[in-house]
């Protein structure tokens, strides 16, 4: 049972699959008094399908620091509240992060709850090494700023995780090859959902691959790291 006591609940949502919500984070969910959502649509749709009828309230990148200070008078007045994101952990690639500032800087306890994102089934599925990598998000939309970016990261030899679009994958994968070289990569997508599926190889095999048609849906890139210039293999 959770004790709802003017906290600030972070509350992952399945991300494709209903039955991924863990029991911790319906039953939170069920206790709060607010759930602010960055679509409240989305979100009320999320919470009919599991019976709950909870006030939300819209938080998203346009009005995050105006609505963070209103939702701290709410926790300041003892109620809870719960964040989501309308796909997964939020604050990962989606607002919350000012949140969460504000509500440690003025002491509310902040209880994250583990559960669905689409990077670490990505990664540990991908078939390239885990133990070390780095998460970039979604490089710049740009090409001569994603190539930019991409040439700070060419030296990095964790693992690479990024998030991408359909309509920029392509362009993105180009500018991987000719900036990283032909690593190898894996393609994720639709992580969780009837249509998930896993393309890898190297960068080249993966853009002929995907030559052929769209691609659809939500994506997660990982590329190898550089080699390493000393240590053990």
């Amino acid at each position: 049972m959770v004790d709802a006591d003017g906290k600030l609940y972070l509350v992952p949502t399945p991300i494709g699959n209903l039955g991924d919500l863990t029991s911790r984070a319906l039953e939170t969910l069920r206790q709060v008094a607010l759930v602010a959502c960055e679509d409240t649509r989305h979100s009320g749709s999320l919470l009919a399908k599991l019976g709950l009828k909870k006030k939300l309230v819209s938080y998203h990148d346009f009005n995050e620091s105006r609505r963070a200070r209103q939702l701290l008078e709410i926790l300041k007045a003892g109620e809870s509240i719960a964040v989501v994101t309308d796909a997964g952990s939020p604050g990962v690639s989606d607002p919350a992060y000012r949140v969460v500032r504000v509500a440690i800087e003025n002491n509310i306890e902040v209880v994250p709850l583990p559960g669905p994102n689409a990077i670490i089934p990505a990664l540990t599925a991908s078939g390239l090494p885990t133990d070390r990598f780095f998460f970039e998000g979604f490089l710049p939309h740009k090409t001569v700023a994603r190539k930019k970016r991409l040439e700070k990261l060419g030296a990095f030899e964790h693992t690479l995780v990024f998030y991408e679009s359909p309509h920029r994958v392509v362009k993105t994968l180009q500018d991987m090859l000719e900036i990283l070289g032909d690593r190898k990569a894996c393609l994720a997508r639709e992580i969780s959902k009837k249509f998930e599926q896993f393309t890898r190889g190297s960068i080249t095999e993966i853009l002929d691959t995907i030559a052929s048609g769209a691609v659809k849906g939500e994506i997660v890139l990982i590329v190898e790291g550089a080699p390493s210039h000393g240590g053990k293999d």
